[in-house]
């Protein structure tokens, strides 16, 4: 099993490096739908973040957004890459704003998927109700709930038994409680906004407008805060747009790397 910095990380395809990051879930498993049309063109990397999946499980407490960013840093030592494109769903958009203020050398092109500058008020009460869903019935509500999170309600009506099928899985492989309520709290700490405007990456915010659980406007904002930074937005899609549409996802954001 490839493990570097103490990640479990694969790669796919071969080209310029191209590093994925996943959201809360954490498992590079996330990024699937996507990875045939990526790694035509790209050196795929894709990782599960720490706690989570099949990488070490072992995570401080309290951890930060900067910890999760030199994870980043730790797995690109370890495999012996210097520089790479990021793309991150949420949380890893995040880690990768992140990194572009700690080590903006190791950057080329940052992909911010459903992300923010600031963790939006909507995005926290979808966090605290997710939480009590956690508390009142365990991992199994939590997931069977997830994907009101996650996707469009049209979706969801035509692919229930895909749904049915994944949840076995998730609930299986369930990252620590502890260490999910330790990511959350790092999510609800982020705020870039005192450095937002200073970074150099050339960086897409791709926001999705009917997306639930991050704010399409959120993308609006993080795309105007810095000369370097492009919006794109999706019309369809919730917060998982790679997944229910990733033939416009792709596109996007295989444009963006070759511009």
């Amino acid at each position: 099993m490839p493990v570097a910095g103490g990640l479990y990380y694969e790669e796919h395809g071969s080209g310029p490096p191209l590093i994925l990051s996943a959201g809360l879930g954490g498992s590079g498993g996330y990024w699937t739908p996507n990875l045939a049309a990526l790694s035509e063109r790209h050196r795929v990397i894709l990782y599960d973040h720490r706690g989570t999946a099949k990488s070490d499980r072992a995570m401080s407490d309290p951890t930060s957004i900067d910890d999760m960013a030199r994870d980043v840093i730790a797995l690109m030592d370890g495999i012996g890459l210097d520089r790479a494109d990021l793309m991150g769903h949420a949380l890893g958009g995040i880690i990768g704003l992140a990194l572009a203020r700690i080590a903006p050398e190791r950057l080329g092109k940052l992909v911010v998927v459903t992300g923010w500058m600031k963790t939006d008020p909507v995005t926290l009460r979808c966090f605290d109700a997710r939480l009590r869903i956690l508390d009142a019935g365990g991992p199994a509500a939590y997931v069977a709930a997830q994907p009101i999170f996650l996707f469009p309600a049209s979706w969801i009506a035509q692919h229930g038994n895909r749904l049915d099928r994944a949840a076995t899985a998730h609930v299986a492989h369930f990252q620590p409680e502890a260490t999910l309520r330790a990511r959350i709290a790092a999510i609800a700490a982020f705020d870039a906004t005192p450095w937002i405007g200073n970074l150099t990456t050339p960086t897409l915010a791709l926001g999705v407008r009917d997306d639930v659980l991050a704010p399409y406007t959120a993308s609006e904002a993080l795309a105007a805060a810095n000369g370097n930074f492009v919006l794109s937005m999706m019309e369809w899609g919730g917060h998982a747009c790679n997944v229910t549409d990733p033939d416009t996802f792709n596109r996007i954001v295989l444009m963006f790397l070759r511009s």
